[in-house]
């Protein structure tokens, strides 16, 4: 039972990370994020109608000797848009490499040194906190503060 509510939370985390990572171009060379999000996102909206297509014209020409392939490949169909959330579940609570703990404290610091109300500082930060750092901070400091990072 534990490992399904496991499961469940991952993909939960997974909803929530790519709703808050910030889609920035000045973030694409560094972090893969915006791909899989991108391709998340893409799978969500095509691959129901994937799965959907390949069982139903199985049916439409009584092709029934070829219904379990369909089913299968329906199956996986339906699955690459889960593959991705959970990867994205994983990722948002994999603790941050030492440089990018780093680079997260700086932005922190900047960010409430410019006045902005921020929950305290995360001793062992992860890519869901650095997601939200680096959303606050393309929100709230000037490109001239940023220009350091970019």
């Amino acid at each position: 039972m534990s490992n399904r509510v496991g499961i469940i939370y991952c993909l939960k985390d997974g909803q929530k990370y790519m709703d808050t990572w910030p889609v920035r171009k000045e973030l694409n060379l560094i972090f893969p994020e915006q791909r899989i999000i991108k391709a998340t996102k893409f799978a969500v909206k095509v691959m129901p109608a994937v799965a959907a297509i390949g069982v139903l014209t199985q049916m439409v020409f009584h092709n029934l000797d070829a219904m379990p392939q369909a089913i299968v490949t329906a199956l996986f169909a339906m699955s690459l848009p889960l593959q991705g959330i959970w990867w994205l579940g994983n990722r948002a609570n994999t603790q941050l490499p030492p440089s990018l703990a780093t680079w997260y404290r700086e932005l922190h610091q900047k960010i409430v040194e410019s006045g902005c109300a921020l929950e305290p500082m995360k001793a062992r930060p992860r890519y869901k906190e650095l997601a939200t750092i680096l959303n606050r901070a393309f929100r709230h400091l000037d490109e001239t503060a940023l220009e350091r990072w970019f």
